[in-house]
Formats: C-alpha cells, sequence, structure tokens
C-alpha cells in the first residue's frame, strides 16, 4: 500500500511538471499530470513512444474522467460504470477539448477507474486522473518491480513510488466502450 506521505509526496512532484513510477493492477506505470504538455512530452521521449497512440488516464472515480469524455449514450455510460471500479479500460470519444497529446492520432481517450488502492490514493491526493502508461521503453516487456524501473529509467527519469502491483499478469484488457469490441 502507498502511505499518504509517499502520496502527498507524488502529488506534490505531478504539480511541478514530474514523472512517476507507479503500482498498477498488473504492471508498474508510468505518469504525470494529463494537462501538463511538457511533462507528457517528457514522458514519450523517455519510453520513446509515438505520440500517435495517445494514452490511458486512470482515476480513482468516474467523476474524475467524466469531464474528458464524450459519452454517447445511456448504454455506454452503463457499460462503463458496470465495469469500474477494475482493471479494465475503455476507449471513449473524448471531449472536444481534450488535447491531442492525451488523445493521440484518435478522437478518442482510453480511460480506466483503477481499483488499485495505491494508484487509486495517487488520483485522490492528486486530486484528478493520470497518465498512465506502461514502465518500458516502448518495445520492451513492461515493468513488474522496482529494479525492472531503475533498469530501463535511472532515478533522475522518474519519481519511483514503491508498492505492490494488483492481481491482473500484466496490462488492463482494452475496450472499445461504443461496440464493446475487445482491442487488446
Amino acid at each position: 500500500m502507498i502511505s499518504p506521505f509517499q502520496a502527498r509526496f507524488a502529488a506534490r512532484h505531478l504539480r511541478r511538471g514530474g514523472l512517476i513510477a507507479y503500482p498498477t493492477e498488473g504492471v508498474y506505470g508510468l505518469g504525470c499530470a494529463p494537462l501538463d504538455r511538457a511533462a507528457v512530452q517528457r514522458l514519450l521521449g523517455l519510453k520513446g513512444r509515438s505520440a500517435a497512440k495517445g494514452f490511458i488516464l486512470i482515476a480513482a472515480g468516474f467523476a474524475q474522467v467524466e469531464p474528458f469524455l464524450d459519452i454517447p449514450n445511456p448504454q455506454v455510460h452503463d457499460r462503463l460504470l458496470a465495469a469500474w471500479p477494475g482493471p479494465v479500460t475503455f476507449v471513449v470519444p473524448a471531449a472536444a477539448w481534450v488535447p491531442d497529446w492525451l488523445r493521440g492520432a484518435s478522437s478518442n481517450l482510453a480511460v480506466r477507474v483503477t481499483a488499485h488502492p495505491g494508484a487509486a490514493a495517487l488520483c485522490r491526493t492528486f486530486g484528478g486522473p493520470l497518465v498512465s502508461t506502461s514502465a518500458n521503453k516502448s518495445g520492451h516487456p513492461p515493468a513488474r518491480g522496482p529494479l525492472a524501473i531503475r533498469k530501463h529509467f535511472p532515478a533522475a527519469d522518474a519519481l519511483l513510488v514503491p508498492g505492490r502491483l494488483g492481481g491482473a499478469s500484466g496490462p488492463t484488457p482494452i475496450y472499445e466502450a461504443v461496440s464493446g469490441k475487445r482491442l487488446r
């Protein structure tokens, strides 16, 4: 579990434009404040990831991600709420204001309301959703522990928030919210 002190320290680091590595449901994630373009650009460079891919936002509750979404109908809304909180990511139409550095080349945004207690505590303490992408160089296996993170990323790159992974065996499944089709 992430202590309240660790969560406050990480939230302060995020507000100052920092990157964090933190435990999620199945792998360690790399994250930053989603509306901090410079932080997102640093995260892209750190991973060697294409900006066209976009990112996942994780949140402690639906209210944290709802402003980022343009939910097309009540069925989609119900589908999201039935799966969350939990280890399921949905690709949902993004609100018109959501910046392309989050969406990538898409008009959609990937979002998850996490049930992982540490990741949810980070979002609550930060006061909103966080960018969440697997802690690895693009094309490499995701990190499942602190040693793997430090192998890929020196301490100066991202603040390591220690904690246990959830019970998932890897990254969360991703579904298209409107059709329900599994994408990953």
